[in-house]
């Protein structure tokens, strides 16, 4: 029963099942709400270049963090159809055919297995495979690991995380072949042209 002044979360439909999230699983949206009455939902992408959401057939969902829940732990769904709307994405899967199933999904939070994305072109990174690589100038010095990265707008930039006197310290460098020498994934390493006192 729910707190007075507060919905019940809808129930899930039936044919949702439970699974485990894979190993490597990438969080890329959310779902916003229901998209019409025939079962679509509508996705906020975390990403500007939403590929992973249209080239995985197999989307992971996990309950929203706060707010009603309509399930706990992770389910699977297999999508029928992602298509661009606007500024977010709607979609339909098998599993979900009426407004009310599309409902119990509102906040849900989804996951992609990072093997399902489509192939980068040779220059193009996903950001998720950036965090974490030590960056190293032409002289050798480490200026610290990728915690994040922001968009600008015209430009990606990379917020490094170094310490100096016992102090987590932040650095930002452009992500522009001016200054990237190199990107070496399998030895988690960005090769650039920069200096401390930059």
């Amino acid at each position: 029963m729910a707190a007075p002044g507060r919905a019940a979360a809808p129930a899930l439909p039936a044919g949702i099942d439970a699974t485990e999230l894979p190993a490597d699983a990438i969080e890329i949206g959310r779902i916003a709400d229901a998209w019409g009455i025939k079962g679509w939902f509508k996705v906020l992408p975390h990403s500007a270049d939403p590929q992973a959401l249209f080239s995985s057939k197999r989307w992971y969902l996990q309950p929203p963090e706060r707010g009603p829940k309509a399930f706990s732990g992770t389910v699977l769904l297999k999508i029928r159809e992602a298509k661009d709307h606007s500024d977010s994405i709607v979609a339909r899967c098998d599993e979900v055919d009426d407004r009310g199933g599309a409902e119990a999904l509102k906040g849900a939070r989804v996951f992609v297995p990072r093997s399902s994305f489509p192939t980068a072109s040779d220059d193009e990174y996903y950001w998720v495979d950036l965090l974490g690589l030590d960056v190293f100038n032409r002289e050798g010095v480490h200026l610290g690991k990728v915690k994040d990265l922001l968009s600008t707008g015209p430009q990606t930039v990379l917020v490094l995380e170094y310490e100096e006197d016992g102090k987590a310290q932040e650095r930002m460098l452009p992500f522009v072949s001016a200054y990237v020498d190199g990107v070496d994934l399998p030895g988690k390493r960005i090769n650039v042209d920069w200096q401390l006192d930059y």
